[in-house]
């Protein structure tokens, strides 16, 4: 961490122009199929000040199909976490700012970082220190890291599994940590722990925030007193101003479906307040299915459907998403080796067909979505990953009705222990950043 945290007050030192990249483009030819190009952006950014001058390249990688950028057509840029980082999450505000979290240091002990960008990802700020104790984050697994959400006011909320370490616990196990910006914007408040009686963390844990000051965070445990992926169930903490108070956690659902006990979970509130949640069943150890519930009163109440089965007898360690655009909301979730997506949500409708990933599935996992304002979707996704070991990422733009749009993207490079997001940017072009 000594490391990381010099190389950040390096940048924090740095003048005014300290978040400006400057960027060239170089065209590098076309590429085969449907009369499209491969530009290819290499971004340097350039920092300076108090002495100190701080490189960094991006590889930002553009596709624009059928030959050139159009308004029928969605460009994708493939951007790097800043300064090293891992596991990105994103998330966007009514502006068209775009913040995420990304955790570095040590995988078993490490920390948590915030940035903000108002120009689609092209530059970022300097980074935030999300977490107040450090190394109380975890990336072990992929999938128990930091999760964020922006809310009333565009204010950011992140929660995450606590390390080993980390503090406050609780009576049991590790913490399910949150901590929100500060009113200033300056800064993050102290951590808290969220689990009163719902103890028992194992895979990752999921936060929504609204317009209206709504906060939900979301883990799943055993029921207290009890053990196994039989009795864990989703649990929800709810602040109704802003992330001050929550009130205890209860049962989301009370379906006996169990949970995976290794495999993360994810939550979505919509523009209409609606709140949406994927997480993995575990019943009978062996129907390890995709399952999607929808809460139309803040919370209170969830109604659930099956939407992926998958029968397999271990846990799968696997990831969900969610992507919107203040209309439509779409899912993702991973089956064998392959994942796909569906509109869950489309004004009164009913979940969408669900669409898998393009070509011969092979190691696929932890998918990322957007959506833009045309309604055409990104889903992108890693391919290769496996414990401690880091692999490639792939993407594929989809049109409103399904169909893909384009050649499928691919680059290389995605660290161990790491997942790719995405996001749409107000153009309509889209970015997904590893």
């Amino acid at each position: 961490m000594a490391s990381y945290q010099r190389q950040l007050d390096a940048i924090r030192s740095m003048d005014a122009h300290a978040s400006t990249a400057r960027h060239t483009e170089r065209d590098l030819g076309s590429c085969s199929g449907r009369g499209g190009f491969l530009r290819i952006a290499w971004n340097a950014a350039i920092f300076r000040g108090s002495g100190t001058r701080f490189a960094g390249i991006l590889l930002c990688a553009s596709v624009a199909f059928g030959g050139s950028a159009s308004k029928s057509s969605s460009t994708v840029a493939v951007l790097r976490v800043p300064h090293g980082g891992i596991q990105p999450q994103i998330a966007t505000d009514a502006k068209g700012g775009v913040h995420m979290v990304y955790f570095a240091a040590d995988p078993a002990h490490g920390d948590l970082y915030y940035v903000h960008s108002r120009d689609g990802g092209r530059s970022w700020s300097a980074p935030l220190e999300v977490n107040s104790e450090a190394g109380s984050a975890i990336a072990i697994g992929n999938i128990r890291g930091a999760r964020i959400a922006v809310g009333k006011n565009g204010r950011v909320h992140v929660a995450w599994n606590g390390s080993s370490t980390a503090t406050p616990k609780p009576a049991k196990g590790t913490p399910m940590l949150y901590s929100r910006m500060n009113g200033g914007g300056t800064g993050f408040e102290a951590q808290r722990n969220l689990i009163h009686t719902a103890a028992g963390l194992d895979g990752g844990g999921a936060i929504a925030a609204d317009a209206d000051g709504d906060v939900y965070v979301f883990w799943h445990a055993p029921l207290p007193g009890t053990e196994g992926e039989a009795s864990r169930r989703v649990w929800i903490a709810t602040s109704k101003d802003d992330g001050a108070t929550f009130a205890p956690e209860h049962e989301a659902w009370d379906s006996p479906t169990g949970v995976c006990g290794c495999c993360g979970m994810n939550a979505y509130a919509d523009a209409r307040g609606d709140l949406y949640v994927l997480f993995r069943s575990a019943t009978q150890m062996v129907h390890r299915d995709m399952h999607l519930l929808v809460s139309r009163d803040g919370g209170e109440h969830f109604s659930g459907v099956d939407v992926a089965p998958w029968k397999v007898g271990y846990c799968v360690m696997s990831s969900a998403a969610f992507a919107g655009n203040g209309r439509e909301v779409a899912a993702a979730w991973e089956r064998e080796k392959q994942v796909s997506f569906a509109i869950v949500a489309n004004g009164p409708a009913d979940t969408g067909t669900p669409h898998d990933a393009p070509g011969l599935p092979d190691g696929r996992k932890y998918p990322a979505l957007a959506v833009n304002a045309r309604g055409e979707t990104l889903l992108a996704w890693t391919e290769g990953m496996s414990w401690k070991k880091g692999g490639s990422l792939a993407w594929q733009v989809y049109r409103p009705d399904g169909s893909t749009l384009g050649e499928t993207g691919h680059a290389g490079g995605v660290p161990p222990w790491s997942l790719v997001a995405a996001f749409a940017r107000p153009d309509g072009s889209f970015a997904v950043i590893y």
